[in-house]
């Protein structure tokens, strides 16, 4: 897998036209684009359909997180869409997990459609051990969490999880290599901080493990957002 298959642009934007208008700067040195909650709410489905007209893939990342039937519903609509990827909350449950992965298979064989990579989300970047006591009554560690929803993703049936670039090595040693890990909060190691706590460089992230790496602000923050994909290529090629 080359550097440009690992890497994955978001598209935190709330405009259409800027959200493309991103995809088409960036088409050279990225192949696959997140389309998160603020560009669906904004542009709809159709943003997907728009993006793949320009040759690129979408990982649809709006976390499902419901009750099994209403999941298992969403999922078929984003293979229907035809999306590359797409996620939901392992915190939803072994039962949601399997009946969206199960009616998605069903529906992508008896259509001859390539099943999308489902992915479940383990804890969010922004949360830490403290948040995770105090705030929701967790008293698992953040990396406990993360190794007991990361197994009981693959338990369903998943083929990765979302998990931040702290807890890739574990993931690996307790799922296995072919269990794929999607890393968020990734900052080339000139980039200011942000509200993202367990982050790490794009280097240290795939030298851990990591198949995907997710970068929003990081690039599209940057003057010059191309020449901050070409310094941060050079940090990839030397994990």
């Amino acid at each position: 897998m080359s550097w440009k298959d690992k890497l994955i642009i978001a598209l935190d934007v709330s405009d259409a036209d800027k959200a493309l208008g991103i995809v088409d700067m960036l088409s050279d040195s990225c192949d696959i684009f997140k389309v998160g909650f603020e560009l669906f709410v904004t542009a709809g489905p159709s943003i997907v359909d728009k993006i793949h007209a320009k040759g690129k893939r979408v990982f649809l990342d709006l976390k499902f997180h419901d009750i099994p039937n209403t999941v298992s519903k969403a999922s078929l609509v984003a293979a229907k869409l035809g999306v590359y990827m797409f996620n939901m909350h392992a915190s939803g449950g072994l039962d949601m997990m399997k009946r969206c992965r199960d009616s998605v298979a069903d529906y992508c064989e008896k259509n001859n459609a390539k099943r999308p990579k489902m992915i479940g989300v383990t804890m969010l970047t922004s949360l830490s051990n403290e948040m995770l006591k105090n705030e929701l009554c967790i008293q698992h560690t953040v990396k406990n969490q993360v190794k007991h929803l990361a197994m009981l993703a693959q338990k369903a049936g998943l083929d990765g999880v979302v998990a931040s670039p702290q807890e890739i090595e574990l993931i690996k040693k307790n799922c296995g290599n072919s269990f794929l890990v999607v890393a968020p909060g990734i900052r080339p190691s000139w980039s200011l901080p942000d509200d993202q706590m367990r982050t790490a460089t794009p280097r240290e992230a795939l030298h851990d493990g990591a198949d995907y790496i997710v970068m929003g602000r990081g690039i599209l923050k940057q003057e010059d957002p191309v020449k901050a994909i070409e310094l941060i290529s050079v940090e990839i090629l030397t994990a």
